[in-house]
């Protein structure tokens, strides 16, 4: 009997659970939306209410009210029209009481929401390292470079971590990586420098294997030059420019690089191509034709560096600059033809420096007012005393040249001063 009495109730049970499934969907839908509606008038009023309260927690400093009023907002729903601030500040209320491992599942969360929000990954970031969770904080550095590939900051960070952890492969490649953006960045090449005298190559290494890998980038080019030149390797940049030139012949900064490839070296004849190059590039350069002239007194080539002194004084005549490189056309000469006792050769180019000398002086170029004084005090000049041993044919023609020959290639004529 008692059997019986259970295998009813059973059966009623079941048909209950039947009739119950058999609720038709539109009744529970019309159910949730109510749910939803509910909700909805819930958090229209609290909502507000909830947020206010965590601002003015947050002002004082109450971080534990403000992670309990926070974490009523995440559960009522309230994080859905602004999830950064409300998971950003819940988060740093937990760092403030040093609870990085719960800031971290607030980001975790938050990130759910917004997977590409830099600032809530960045704070992840930030609570990984005082976690000590090296690992994760790598793996989160690489996904925010990825979101914000130009910042330098970000790829520095990850450079660090990977050298204190031995991964010298991956903190040269982020260093590169700096240096493909910023090519100037000195934190980024000291620490490639410093890798490289670790591991023992050459930290030169680096920026030939860019190039070689990347030979039609110009910008590599030159940048490997300038780096070899700043390491006594002129005859290897001398290469390099030639190799960026073939691929443009308009760099103008090539040329130039080209050129004082070419000085450091002491190929003064090819220098002094390079830049005459660099001058048909930009023919109204008065530095580049001084800096010619400089190239050729250097060279001892006196006829070629005056011809460029007067090229670029008559670019610009009223610089003073080109009267003085002029001058010390003259003046460099001198020094080297003079003979032991002044000869009147030697005095006459000596006055032709010292004319020039006093046109720069005149025009404000005071540079060369030392070897101007040099001149007056060691009385070495063309004067009155001189004009009056000439013979009278020569003083009837009212100028003189020189004849020795190391002078031959002076053609300028030192003309009768007034006061003589």
């Amino acid at each position: 009997m008692k059997s019986i009495h259970i295998h009813k109730i059973i059966i009623l049970g079941i048909t209950a659970l039947f009739f119950s499934m058999c609720v038709p969907p539109d009744e529970q839908l019309d159910e949730d939306a109510a749910y939803e509606a509910y909700l909805d008038s819930l958090r229209e009023v609290r909502c507000p209410r909830l947020l206010s309260s965590a601002a003015e927690y947050y002002k004082n400093k109450d971080w534990q009210s403000t992670i309990n009023v926070y974490r009523e907002l995440v559960d009522l729903g309230c994080d859905r029209d602004d999830p950064e601030e409300v998971y950003q500040y819940y988060a740093i209320s937990y760092e403030y009481l040093g609870l990085f491992d719960s800031s971290e599942f607030v980001l975790v969360k938050g990130l759910q929401q917004l997977p590409n929000n830099v600032q809530l990954r960045k704070r992840l970031v930030y609570a990984y390292s005082k976690q000590g969770k090296t690992d994760l904080q790598i793996s989160e550095l690489n996904r925010l470079s990825e979101l914000m590939p130009n910042d330098l900051d970000i790829k520095m960070d990850l450079a660090e971590l990977y050298g204190e952890q031995g991964f010298y492969d991956d903190q040269i490649d982020y260093l590169e990586q700096i240096l493909d953006i910023d090519p100037t960045n000195e934190k980024a090449q000291s620490e490639i420098a410093i890798i490289y005298e670790k591991t023992g190559k050459d930290p030169l290494d680096i920026y030939r294997e860019r190039f070689q890998n990347n030979p039609d980038n110009n910008s590599y080019g030159i940048d490997l030059a300038d780096r070899l030149l700043n390491n006594d390797e002129a005859l290897e940049a001398v290469d390099v420019l030639k190799k960026v030139i073939r691929l443009d012949k308009t760099s103008k900064i090539a040329y130039r690089k080209l050129g004082q490839a070419y000085y450091n070296a002491d190929q003064l004849d090819d220098a002094s191509d390079a830049y005459e190059e660099l001058f048909l590039l930009n023919p109204r350069d008065v530095q580049i034709a001084l800096k010619i002239c400089d190239v050729n007194i250097a060279n001892q080539n006196y006829a070629k560096a005056l011809r460029w002194a007067d090229k670029a004084i008559s670019i610009d005549k009223n610089r003073g600059e080109s009267h003085g490189k002029k001058g010390n056309v003259y003046y460099k000469s001198f020094q080297d033809c003079r003979s032991a006792s002044i000869s009147l050769d030697d005095r006459i180019v000596s006055t032709l420096a010292h004319r020039n000398f006093l046109k720069a002086d005149g025009l404000g170029f005071s540079r060369t007012n030392n070897s101007k004084s040099w001149l007056e005090d060691n009385e070495v000049l063309f004067s009155k005393a001189q004009w009056f041993m000439l013979d009278d044919d020569v003083k009837n023609r009212g100028y003189v040249t020189p004849k020795n020959e190391c002078y031959n290639w002076v053609d300028e004529k030192l003309k009768k001063d007034p006061k003589w």
